[in-house]
């Protein structure tokens, strides 16, 4: 396991906030209900790979920017192993733990649903080859400024954008950056999607149970000539997009890459793949 290798500065600014509850929990009232309540939850089995878990929700969370381009998978690397083939943030367990469950909802909601690995952000660059996104349902933007630090052009779009309106996924919580990236609002994504012919339609995680988000963004992208899509999510039935998207693909587009290095976590169904509409 690696070790997190801190500045000496660093180590003591998080020995300072811990040493003093009520600033912790003033400033960074995420990170104090988690530091508060995890310890009390099932583990791996492993103490130290679990405090040491802890330890870097503690330094990435309170750190933002200052600490990492990519925080969300500085957390979660060190507990990604391989199970039947894919790649998955589990701990070591293949049932994962309760006390994992709850840090992937603190991400989920802190960063975004899926997790962005270095190597899918550089199978994602590889796909568009250059070509701009466009991302539908961007939340805080968090995949887009991974996707965007590749080197590509990224204009994301959220129907709430999270520093500008209230959103039940991606709330605002004090010590919490809003987003990473410029999120345009749904306006704005409707202008930008009837010149998107030359982009790549990007949807990560669209909400599912019959939302017609994925839909109506495929829909509008074809109609303006788009051809090239990625798209992040669990197959048809599961937790992401509706049945007229899956049809959608199954009649006009065509698998052309799926990203094997892609990691999700245990309790997930979700892949990375890539899709070219047919001539």
């Amino acid at each position: 396991m690696t070790r997190l290798v801190l500045t000496p500065e660093r180590r003591a600014q998080l020995v300072e906030l811990l040493s003093d509850e009520r600033r912790l929990e003033a400033e960074y009232p995420q990170v104090a209900e988690y530091l508060n309540t995890a310890p009390g939850l099932a583990g791996t089995g492993d103490d130290e790979a679990d405090r040491a878990f802890d330890f870097r929700m503690l330094n990435y969370m309170t750190g933002g920017k200052l600490t990492s381009d990519n925080p969300y998978w500085d957390i979660v690397a060190p507990a990604v192993t391989t199970e039947g083939g894919r790649r998955v943030a589990n701990g070591g367990r293949p049932q994962g733990s309760a006390r994992l469950a709850y840090a992937q909802t603190v991400l989920q909601a802190g960063y975004a649903y899926a997790i962005p690995s270095p190597e899918t952000i550089g199978w994602a660059a590889r796909f568009c080859e250059g070509k701009p996104l466009i991302e539908i349902g961007a939340g805080r933007g968090y995949w887009a400024a991974q996707l965007s630090y590749s080197g590509l052009r990224v204009d994301a779009y959220d129907v709430e954008p999270p520093d500008r309106a209230d959103n039940e996924s991606f709330p605002r919580v004090v010590g919490q950056t809003d987003v990473w990236h410029h999120v345009g609002n749904a306006d704005e994504a409707n202008i930008r999607m009837q010149n998107s012919a030359d982009s790549v339609l990007f949807l990560c995680w669209p909400p599912g149970w019959d939302n017609p988000m994925a839909s109506e963004a495929l829909t509008s992208f074809e109609r303006a000539g788009g051809a090239h899509l990625i798209y992040v999510g669990e197959p048809r039935g599961g937790k992401t997009a509706n049945n007229t998207f899956f049809d959608a693909l199954d009649n006009r587009w065509q698998l052309e890459s799926v990203d094997e290095q892609f990691v999700s976590w245990w309790n997930l169904a979700d892949t990375a793949q890539g899709w070219i509409r047919r001539s």
